[in-house]
C-alpha cells in the first residue's frame, strides 16, 4: 500500500474507497469454496503462488456492524476468540485513526510461526466501517529469533450494515509470509484456514456484547480517541517493511500428513 514503495504513509478516502472495491468487486477474482454462508475467492499469478491475494465473506446474523467493528478493534477481547494468535499488542499512535501494532500467530504444523508489525488505519463510514493495515519496520520491534517476520503487502476488513440487526464482513489480504510454502498450505488457506477464521469472527460478534458487559464496557478507544492512551509514534520514526530485505525460508518440502487434526477443521 505503500506509495512509491519508500514513504510510510497514512491511508487516506482515496485508499479506503479502492479498499472498498477491491471487497465488493468480482472481477479477477477466482472462488475457491463457498459454503455455509462463507464465501473465499483468490486472486494470484499461480495457484501456488505465495502471495496471493485472498477474499473471503461472511453474512452474520443477530450482529450489528458496530459490533463487528468493536470486536475487530478490542485487542482485550481477541484473546478470548483467536485461538491462533500468540501475542498481539499496540505500540503508539499516529493520530485519531491510525496506529501501530504487533501480532503474532502460530502456523500449522510444521510451518514455522509468523508475526508482524503494522500500521493500521480505521474509517467509519456511514454504515459502513473498514479497517486496513500494511507493514512497516519500527526500530523497536525488529524481527525475532523465534519467528518469520512476514509482509502485509494489504490486510483489512470491510464491514457493511445489512439492515440493524445483521451485517456483511469482507476481510482481504495479501500477505507475503516470507517463505515459498508448500502447495497444500496455499490450498489450505482457501479451503479451510480462512472459512474457519470468518466464523470465528462471526461466533466472536454473537458473544460480544455479553462479554464487554463485564469488561469495562464504556472503554472503546477506537470509537473515543480521547480514552486512547498510547505513546504518540511520528511517522518520520516507521520506515516501509520492503520483503525481499527479510530472511526467505524455503519450507516447500514439508509434508501435509504432519498437520494436526484441528488444522483440517473448516
Amino acid at each position: 500500500m505503500s506509495r512509491g514503495g519508500e514513504m510510510v504513509y497514512i491511508p487516506d478516502d482515496s485508499d479506503f474507497s479502492s479498499f472498498k472495491d477491491q471487497c465488493e468487486s468480482l472481477e479477477g477474482w477466482h472462488c475457491r469454496y463457498n459454503k455455509a454462508g462463507v464465501t473465499v475467492w483468490s486472486q494470484g499469478q499461480e495457484e501456488n503462488c505465495a502471495v496471493q491475494k485472498i477474499k473471503t465473506r461472511i453474512s452474520c446474523k443477530d450482529v450489528p456492524a458496530e459490533t463487528l467493528y468493536d470486536v475487530l478493534h478490542d485487542t482485550h477481547y481477541r484473546k478470548k476468540w483467536d485461538s491462533n494468535m500468540i501475542e498481539t499488542y499496540d505500540i503508539g499512535r499516529l493520530t485519531v485513526n491510525a496506529d501501530v501494532g504487533y501480532y503474532s500467530w502460530k502456523c500449522p504444523s510444521p510451518l514455522k510461526n509468523r508475526d508482524f508489525v503494522t500500521l493500521r488505519s480505521w474509517l467509519p463510514l456511514g454504515n459502513d466501517y473498514m479497517i486496513i493495515n500494511y507493514s512497516v519496520k519500527h526500530p523497536k520491534y525488529p524481527p525475532r529469533k523465534d519467528f518469520v517476520r512476514a509482509v502485509s503487502l494489504q490486510t483489512g476488513y470491510l464491514i457493511k450494515a445489512n439492515g440493524a440487526s445483521a451485517c456483511i464482513l469482507y476481510y482481504l489480504t495479501q500477505v507475503d509470509p516470507r517463505g515459498s510454502l508448500p502447495k497444500w498450505v496455499v490450498n489450505r488457506v482457501s479451503q479451510f484456514v480462512a472459512p474457519k477464521a470468518m466464523k470465528k469472527i462471526y461466533k466472536a460478534g454473537l458473544k460480544y456484547p455479553e462479554w464487554k458487559r463485564k469488561h469495562d464496557p464504556s472503554y472503546k478507544p477506537w470509537v473515543y480517541p480521547e480514552q486512547n492512551t498510547l505513546p504518540s509514534v511520528s511517522l518520520a520514526e516507521l520506515s516501509v517493511q520492503h520483503a525481499d530485505s527479510l530472511e526467505n525460508i524455503d519450507e516447500t518440502g514439508l509434508p501435509e500428513d504432519h498437520l494436526s487434526t484441528s488444522d483440517h477443521e473448516a
